[in-house]
């Protein structure tokens, strides 16, 4: 049976889904005592299934002396963690024997799986002269069948992540997934899309959020609009399922924005510190492992 031109025009257009909800951050403290600013978890948000975590750390100038990092080698089990620089630098080592440093416009992706023993701190030159600190933060989780995977990290430099430019200033950073012709450098084990989109004064662009995703938008800075509903620096604008994309605007300055989308697991989530599994005693039996020096070790 033929199908006319018109009819496959029609199955190419899409739906842009609506907004939710919008959603204030929170602020709090982590690693060494570096601020960040929560986008979830909240009260009122304490995942968007798969993701876990979103933080923002910055945009802020540090004098010498004043960057921060993670601390002390510290764990994490059954998620991975996704840690973008924007501004500044973060020189990383873990128990896989994996070393090496993110800088500007890089992503370190960390399958924590079984097990992982990990520090990230500023580089020593960084630390010593103070400068621009941005990042962002992002856990992924995992289920239950790929928790106990053998821990890895991927380094991603900005030259290997894929940007698609428009005439009108705009330009999109293809972290994960495919959106706008272009698809990420990182192989995901749950099917994500990650995207920073900065987004010209009164420009606009539609991004794809494909049915049965769960899908958010968080504002990195400046101002716009998502689904024509208005955003401030700061908020989260979750998206309603119902539709196939999502349709971003900047606002008077433009905007800087975070665009996720995600396949659900659909699985319980119990989280407890570092480690993230389906059951209390699963945490309980990672707490266990850590204290016994069993967590990141060649036996996980």
């Amino acid at each position: 049976m033929t199908t006319p031109a018109s009819a496959n025009a029609t199955t190419a257009t899409t739906t842009s889904r609506s907004v939710v909800d919008v959603l204030p951050p929170v602020r709090a403290l982590e690693g060494e005592g570096y601020p960040v600013r929560r986008a979830f978890p909240t009260p009122r948000i304490p995942r968007l299934d798969p993701f876990l975590t979103v933080d923002q750390v910055g945009p802020v100038a540090l004098g010498p002396g004043e960057p921060r990092g993670s601390g002390p080698e510290h764990p994490h089990r059954g998620f991975e963690s996704i840690t973008y620089v924007l501004d500044g630098d973060i020189e990383y080592a873990d128990s896989t024997g994996s070393h090496g440093v993110v800088r500007p416009g890089g992503v370190r992706w960390l399958t924590a799986g079984a097990g992982v023993l990990d520090t990230a701190q500023p580089t020593a030159a960084f630390r010593a002269a103070g400068g621009l600190q941005h990042q962002l933060q992002i856990w992924v989780n995992l289920p239950a069948e790929l928790k106990g995977l053998r821990p890895r990290t991927r380094n991603q430099g900005a030259e290997r992540i894929p940007v698609v430019r428009r005439l009108d200033g705009s330009w999109f950073k293809v972290i994960a997934g495919s959106a706008l012709g272009a698809t990420g450098p990182f192989r995901t084990l749950v099917p994500v899309t990650v995207v920073h989109a900065s987004v010209a004064p009164g420009a606009s662009a539609v991004l794809p959020a494909p049915v049965g995703r769960n899908a958010a938008v968080y504002v990195l800075s400046g101002s716009g609009k998502v689904a024509s509903r208005e955003l401030a620096d700061g908020d989260l604008a979750v998206l309603a399922h119902d539709g196939d994309s999502v349709r971003v605007e900047g606002g008077p300055v433009g905007t800087d924005l975070l665009f996720l989308s995600g396949e659900p697991i659909g699985e319980p989530v119990v989280r407890s510190g570092p480690f993230v599994m389906n059951t209390p005693q699963e945490i309980d039996r990672a707490f266990d492992d850590y204290a016994n020096d069993r967590l990141g070790r060649s036996e996980d």
